[in-house]
């Protein structure tokens, strides 16, 4: 047992929970053993890997107590589980002992990149190459179990997590709050997970019916399956060196309205399933979502189409300039992939000039919606923000006016006001100092980042997004960083997940005292 010390925070009830949480989370590699037997490759890393997770657990439920999840322990569980589960994860990548995840820093930043959904990766394209069905089936299902929220799913399959699972669910799902669905929290997480289990069941489907009907050759079931797999979850791993450019168009443009669907508040597709579809098509934040998404990617394709976006023409970009369903196609797959945070590329991005870059950059700030799969901001508070803003200076002209913010009919207190404030400061000084710092080391090791290329390394992992421009491009990997530069860009991608205070407040002392 852990010691007694005196606290107003009882951590041993979240260390038991972890260790609960670790131990079902271990069923998980059972999933690419079975795919390791069935291409005749090693199920040694996956055995190793469940046993370690197994064990784990115990050690954890052994070390902790029972108790009451309060809203004190649900941050320290939340922030715990999703450190412990990722440095698990790694298990893998270090049993099998091939291409650059071999090492312990870049197997942890493999596995927090796929857990957070982030889709930044150490793998180059032969690394890529040299790892089997199995182990690149592993990448992608931490990533499709990390969608949802791991939290969440164990709230909805384990009766012991419905006691304070509303405490849990909120500091865990993306966004402000999570909508209750149904009386009870652990109905409600069913709910949402299955309904993200059915959007990619039909992905999957999607992807392999073009496969069949000659669209998409190199789709077979196993690309359907991983791809539906990491674009739900807004994961973006791919089984193929240069992800979406990969396939053919229609694969492409397939893609897209899945991608769509992750980046949405889940909650809503649940009021659609029940005959109230105006919840999705009267929400705001739905709207301005869309609104968002298309006003990019009107204006990226239409310099694409214009070529003035193009820095250098080999043969499949070249044909983009005056090409109008190219350059709609790529325009808007890559500000949906990037808007989404899910991080698939189907062309790389290397090849656009600075204009192209910088615009699709402000993209990357943007997130989807609250209650989805999207990291970054998310449009809620963007919106809010800008409520905000025209709200004060309404009052500055009318000082004796009150004017509540009101968001789909409803009046948002101002403590959520407060909080979006806090948060998008935050996010901004983090992402600022990320930026400088990255750019920093990368002058002390040789790498020499442009400032271009330092600022989209510190979005795409603080914000959950991916792949950036140059170094850390698409088509490329973050291999090339120091091992200082890994672990920070691993932390971002921690507590960009966690959406930051749910980490920053253990380092409170307001969070241990009354």
């Amino acid at each position: 047992m852990l010691p007694n010390v005196r606290t107003y925070v009882e951590y041993r009830v979240s260390v038991a929970y972890v260790g609960t949480v670790l131990k079902y989370i271990g069923l998980a590699p059972l999933v690419p053993l079975l795919a390791a037997l069935y291409y005749g490759e090693s199920p040694v890393p996956f055995v190793v890997t469940s046993a370690v997770m197994l064990a784990g657990g115990l050690l954890f439920e052994f070390l902790g107590t029972d108790g009451e999840l309060n809203r004190r322990e649900a941050f320290l569980l939340v922030s715990l589980a999703w450190l412990v589960v990722p440095v698990a994860g790694a298990v893998p990548y270090l049993v099998a002992g091939t291409g650059t995840v071999a090492s312990p820093v870049n197997a942890l930043f493999e596995s927090m990149s796929g857990f957070t959904t982030t889709g930044a990766t150490v793998l180059g394209r032969i690394s890529v190459e040299r790892h089997g069905h199995a182990m690149l089936l592993w990448r992608q299902l931490t990533q499709w179990l990390g969608g949802m929220g791991i939290l969440v799913l164990m709230v909805a399959i384990l009766p012991k997590m419905s006691v304070g699972g509303a405490q849990v669910v909120n500091q865990e799902a993306p966004g402000i709050s999570l909508e209750k669905l149904t009386p009870r929290i652990q109905e409600t997480a069913r709910a949402l997970w299955g309904i993200y289990v059915g959007f990619t069941a039909l992905a999957a489907l999607v992807y392999y019916l073009l496969f069949h009907l000659g669209a998409a050759p190199n789709m077979d079931l196993y690309n359907a399956v991983a791809h539906a797999l990491t674009t739900l979850p807004t994961g973006g791993f791919s089984p193929e060196p240069r992800s979406a450019e990969a396939f053919t168009p229609a694969i492409q443009w397939a893609m897209m309205p899945f991608m769509l669907v992750a980046g949405t508040n889940f909650a809503l597709f649940w009021h659609v399933l029940r005959g109230e579809p105006r919840h999705l098509t009267d929400n705001a934040e739905f709207r301005t979502y869309l609104l968002a998404i298309a006003g990019f990617g009107a204006v990226v394709s239409a310099v694409l189409f214009a070529g003035v976006g193009i820095a250098e023409t080999p043969s499949n970009v070249g044909a983009i300039a005056g090409n109008v369903e190219d350059s709609l196609r790529q325009g808007l797959f890559q500000v949906i992939a990037v808007v989404t945070t899910t991080g698939y590329a189907s062309m790389d991005l290397n090849t656009w000039d600075a204009s192209a870059q910088t615009i699709l950059l402000f993209a990357y700030f943007l997130g989807g919606s609250a209650g989805s799969a999207a990291g970054s901001v998310k449009i809620v508070r963007w919106l809010l923000a800008a409520k905000a803003t025209g709200r004060s200076l309404f009052v500055a002209a009318h000082p004796d006016a009150v004017r509540p913010i009101r968001l789909n009919d409803e009046v948002i207190d101002e403590d959520t006001i407060r909080e979006v404030f806090v948060f998008v400061t935050l996010f901004a000084v983090l992402f600022a100092l990320s930026t400088i710092l990255l750019y920093l080391d990368s002058v002390r090791t040789g790498l020499s980042l442009s400032g271009l290329e330092a600022t989209s390394a510190a979005i795409a992992t603080l914000g959950n997004v991916g792949p950036g421009y140059g170094v850390v491009g698409p088509m490329n990997s973050f291999l090339p960083f120091s091992t200082a530069s890994k672990l920070y860009m691993t932390f971002l991608m921690w507590i960009g997940r966690l959406e930051i205070l749910s980490v920053f407040v253990l380092f409170t002392p307001a969070f241990w005292t009354r």
